[in-house]
């Protein structure tokens, strides 16, 4: 009977252990704001966009349903930055954690990218991750468009990113934290960034997806952080 009691002792303890560590990685990174996978989306409801007839929802060559650039917006922006962008409508993000997954459907060269963009205040005040085959002084970085054509701002960045094939899928998560600034970018692992910053010129914003001028796929989107009460329609239309 003592031994009995013991072990049910133990896998109480085991059981005990095992919830309460599932519960601190959930509050690590916050509540879950935002998730999609497409399968169930009918059209483009959920976004607003530059130019809604360059997106669409499509199948990967896996066969799941993503949501795709596919197309050249017809859009010029008041000062220098993307064309593309796809922002999450009704919702805005301020400390988040953002995982996705991304395929670039271009050919390769060295601005071959697709961007992610955050903190947006409005079409000319937001911030941006460029991920891009190689980085110079306007590619493969963390921009900041203030009133002016974008900045780079990273503090630590890499050489490039490997896209790989046509529709190669990559996961990346974006992660921000309003009141230190930081920013970090990860891009296949998980663990080590590619990308970091510290900046602290927006505070909750849209987040959205896109391109300066190339093509790709976004898919399996999970936004978690701080829930925040502001709220929006959206500004490109």
């Amino acid at each position: 009977m003592k031994y009995f009691l013991r072990n049910l002792f133990f896998s109480f303890l085991i059981t005990l252990w095992g919830c309460g560590h599932a519960q601190d990685t959930s509050d690590s990174q916050g509540k879950l704001l935002y998730q999609t996978d497409f399968e169930e989306v009918e059209g483009l409801a959920e976004f607003f966009m530059t130019d809604q007839r360059a997106w669409r929802l499509a199948k990967s060559s896996e066969g799941n349903v993503a949501l795709e650039l596919f197309g050249e917006s017809e859009y010029q922006p008041r000062v220098r930055s993307p064309r593309n962008i796809a922002c999450i409508r009704d919702q805005k993000f301020g400390d988040f954690v953002w995982e996705f997954e991304a395929a670039q459907t271009g050919k390769e060269y060295g601005h071959r990218d697709m961007c992610f963009f955050f903190g947006m205040k409005d079409p000319s005040n937001f911030y941006y991750v460029h991920i891009a085959s190689a980085a110079d002084p306007h590619a493969h970085n963390i921009f900041l468009v203030n009133d002016e054509p974008r900045v780079a701002i990273a503090e630590k960045t890499t050489s490039g990113i490997d896209w790989g094939e046509q529709g190669s899928w990559h996961k990346i998560k974006i992660e921000r934290e309003l009141e230190s600034g930081l920013i970090r970018v990860y891009f296949d692992d998980m663990d080590t960034p590619i990308m970091e910053a510290h900046d602290t010129h927006f505070g909750v914003g849209y987040i959205g997806f896109g391109s300066f001028d190339d093509t790709g796929m976004v898919d399996n989107i999970e936004i978690r952080g701080q829930e925040v009460s502001e709220k929006g329609e959206g500004f490109f239309e």
